[in-house]
């Protein structure tokens, strides 16, 4: 577990220490001094000028919100004018005038619009095993966002630029689910938030916070801009396996039955029977449920929970036209893929396909989704074009990418 970079950017802890410790259980407070480096290379404020004034931005990718509440969006938005068929691109004038009057610009799914983050994003996914996405808040001085809430998933905040002072309590919900939010609790909520603290510190640029789900918390600009990196990590619960299970066993012709005629479901005495009989079937069932079954059934979910590190159109159809025993590849970062044994050869199923191989590359196939950088002419149990044959295949489906050249030292 200890060779987790991209997580190691996000906690000072050990992973080991981490994952038995903290994950899911507490909040955790990493210092910029005691983590590998800022948070500059992934996002600064001239970034965030540019996303929003160059990159032509849309809704949902963008929100404001000003005392609490979001600011509706025909306040920022219009036409893209002679030419763009859209009608809610980014009006910079006017989210410059609103951010000046206190409001806190939010840019969502920056794992899709911003290359820095989407290959971060990409590894940390990796490391963690669970889906993650990236938002960032960018706060005028003095000014607070959001009142105190709970998120439906783990975050991890990375503070950019100035500083933000973060109120954190303990929460209201344990583990929430994602048909419990907080507005469903609010009274709840505003109590808890009045009470004292958990954790009250001061993030600065380069620290960083993890936030199990359903802790409460609320941050508040200090002295200048402040912007952060909410980092959101969709965790997989014990109840998506419950969902998974489910699925496996609906084939039972008694839980496929219809009720009876005239059965009044809210009335203890008219459900009972059936509710006994439901739960007889699954009490038969789940036992014989196998593991392998409920991943075969996880996979596809798995596969399409994150969207791998950016690919170059056309630097990667170039590699396809020139891919020779000299080429250095290595597996795309963040695609996750799964290799099986498909009757007398191997399936490599991908988020949207699959593709059969012959055994003969099984351990080429290792080798080439192991990670490293791997030289075409130096892959295992094959030779010459079959090598060329299996890479440039790869290449063509996104797999794998090709590695430039060393520049001169």
């Amino acid at each position: 577990m200890s060779d987790r970079p991209a997580l190691a950017r996000c906690t000072s802890l050990p992973p080991e220490e981490f994952a038995e410790r903290v994950w899911s259980r507490e909040p955790s407070l990493s210092p910029a001094v005691e983590l590998p480096r800022d948070f500059s290379d992934l996002l600064s404020l001239a970034d965030v000028d540019a996303l929003l004034s160059e990159q032509g931005l849309r809704t949902p990718f963008l929100r404001l919100a000003k005392d609490g509440q979001v600011v509706p969006e025909r306040r920022w938005t219009s036409g893209g004018g002679v030419g763009a068929t859209v009608g809610d691109q980014v009006r910079d004038e006017r989210v410059a005038e609103l951010f000046a009057d206190g409001a806190t610009v939010v840019l969502q799914a920056l794992h899709r619009t911003h290359a820095p983050l989407a290959r971060f994003a990409a590894a940390l996914s990796g490391d963690l095993g669970h889906p993650v996405q990236v938002n960032a808040y960018v706060t005028p001085a003095q000014n607070q966002g959001f009142s105190s809430h709970y998120d439906l998933h783990d975050v991890f905040v990375l503070q950019v630029a100035g500083e933000k002072r973060w109120r954190l309590h303990p929460p209201v919900v344990t583990d929430p689910l994602r048909d419990d939010p907080w507005t469903d609790h609010r009274d709840a909520v505003e109590r808890a938030a009045a009470a004292e603290p958990y954790l009250e510190t001061v993030l600065r640029p380069g620290d960083a916070l993890y936030v199990p789900r359903g802790w409460l918390h609320a941050a508040t600009a200090l002295g200048e801009v402040s912007a952060h990196l909410t980092v959101g990590v969709h965790v997989r619960t014990r109840a998506w396996l419950v969902e998974a299970l489910t699925a496996l066993v609906l084939d039972d012709p008694r839980l496929r039955q219809t009720l009876p005629l005239g059965v009044d479901v809210t009335a203890a005495d008219d459900l009972a029977p059936h509710l006994a009989a439901t739960v007889a079937a699954l009490t038969e069932r789940l036992p014989v449920v196998r593991a392998d079954d409920v991943a075969r059934r996880l996979t596809g979910a798995v596969l399409t929970g994150n969207r791998p590190a950016p690919l170059a159109p056309l630097a990667q159809a170039a590699a396809v036209a020139s891919v020779g025993a000299g080429t250095v590849v290595r597996a795309r970062v963040g695609l996750r893929t799964v290799l099986r044994d498909a009757g007398e050869g191997l399936r490599l199923v991908l988020p949207d396909r699959s593709i059969d191989w012959p055994d003969r590359v099984r351990a080429s196939l290792q080798v080439l989704l192991g990670g490293d950088d791997v030289v075409v002419g130096e892959l295992p149990d094959l030779a010459g074009d079959d090598a060329v044959q299996l890479v440039r295949r790869l290449l063509r489906e996104g797999v794998v990418v090709p590695v430039p050249p060393a520049g001169p030292r």
